[in-house]
């Protein structure tokens, strides 16, 4: 027996009106008709993934560049509406991306 089961046992009256915790930071992405193209690059010889051609908001598309890095644990940057993740994780990426509902495309290679 808990401590909840025994207030309710010394309390049967009372209601419980804690307020619900809703998760502000997870809200939906926007979904589009185009595919996301995901393609891979060499720059200065070390092997990046290159995601672009959202057209939803900037700040999603920030959000999704988070959530990419941190799943991954890897560096990268959002700059100029495209995500740059260092590594080749097309892969990956794609899978995740696929889970959420998004279309990709994949490019190079």
């Amino acid at each position: 027996m808990d401590l909840q089961d025994q207030l309710k046992n010394l309390f049967p009256d009372h209601v419980d009106e804690t307020p619900v915790a809703v998760d502000s930071k997870k809200k939906d992405l926007w979904l589009q008709d185009d595919p996301i193209i995901c393609k891979y690059e060499k720059r200065k010889g070390k092997p990046i993934t290159i995601l672009e051609g959202y057209t939803g908001a900037t700040e999603d598309f920030k959000a999704l560049a988070k959530e990419l890095k941190t799943k991954l644990s890897v560096g990268g940057s959002f700059k100029e509406d495209k995500i740059i993740i260092q590594g080749d994780y097309r892969d990956k990426i794609m899978a995740m991306l696929k889970e959420k509902g998004f279309n990709v495309k994949r490019v190079g290679g």
